[in-house]
Order: C-alpha cells, then sequence, then structure tokens
C-alpha cells in the first residue's frame, strides 16, 4: 500500500508552460553582486569583478545624468589540446551593463573609480553645503 500523497501539480506547470517559451530567453548568467554604502560625504559602490581589470570596465555618467557601470571580458583566444573538451564553461561575465540613478548630493564632476583585489569601486562624492552665517546689525525704524 503507498502512503497518500496529496500535492498541487498545476502550479509548477503554470509557472514552466509561462517561463518556457520563446517570449522569454533562459540565461545562465548572474550579475554582479552590488554593495551600495553611504557616508557624511560621500557615497560608495563597490561590485565584485574577480580577475577583472581597469581595462574591462567603462564608467561614465550619461546625457540623463545617471552613473553607468559597462564591464566586457576581452578574453584571448588561446590554443587549446583537442584532445580536452570542456563540459562545462561558466568561469566569467561576457558583457554587464548597469545603470544607477544619482541621487541630487552627488557632486557628479568628483565622481572617480578604481579596481583592485577583485572589486570595482566608484566613489561619488557629496556636494559639500556650506553655511553661510548672516551676522549683521538691524536698524530699529
Amino acid at each position: 500500500m503507498y502512503p497518500a500523497t496529496r500535492h498541487n501539480s498545476w502550479l509548477p506547470e503554470v509557472f514552466n508552460d509561462f517561463f518556457n517559451t520563446g517570449f522569454l530567453p533562459k540565461t545562465n548568467a548572474t550579475a554582479p553582486a552590488i554593495n551600495v554604502m553611504e557616508d557624511d560625504t560621500q557615497y560608495t559602490v563597490e561590485m565584485a569583478a574577480p580577475g577583472m581589470t581597469k581595462e574591462d570596465f567603462n564608467v561614465h555618467i550619461n546625457q540623463t545624468g545617471d552613473l553607468v557601470i559597462k564591464m566586457e571580458r576581452k578574453e584571448e583566444k588561446k590554443e587549446e589540446d583537442k584532445n580536452v573538451h570542456y563540459l562545462r564553461r561558466e568561469f566569467s561575465y561576457a558583457q554587464y551593463e548597469q545603470t544607477l540613478i544619482l541621487p541630487d548630493d552627488v557632486d557628479k564632476a568628483k565622481i572617480c573609480a578604481r579596481v583592485a583585489d577583485g572589486v570595482l569601486t566608484v566613489d561619488l562624492p557629496k556636494v559639500v553645503k556650506e553655511e553661510v552665517k548672516v551676522e549683521r546689525h538691524i536698524e530699529i525704524g
């Protein structure tokens, strides 16, 4: 005798039918992890970029004032052993682009970026607002 099991088989099939169409292509790529931090003087964006160099990145401000980070791995073709073939190859991102809408208090002229230890770091300094203290004598009329 088999134990009675109850499961709703319609739910997975609805999702499978929806996602397994030609309208939504399957991808195996994952986006790099991004950290965004803020302190009193700046915002900092960190993007995981293992094995990437500064030549693999293009960081710029677009026409609408948003920060655009593009990364593309430029691999050289290497001669491989004809007797060996990959069964699975997921070593690097081929191409990736991320657009970040910047807050109004970012000083866009002072943005800088660097790559070190497998992390792209973009520093977004805040606009320094100088408080002008108005001290004056007011005449009583």
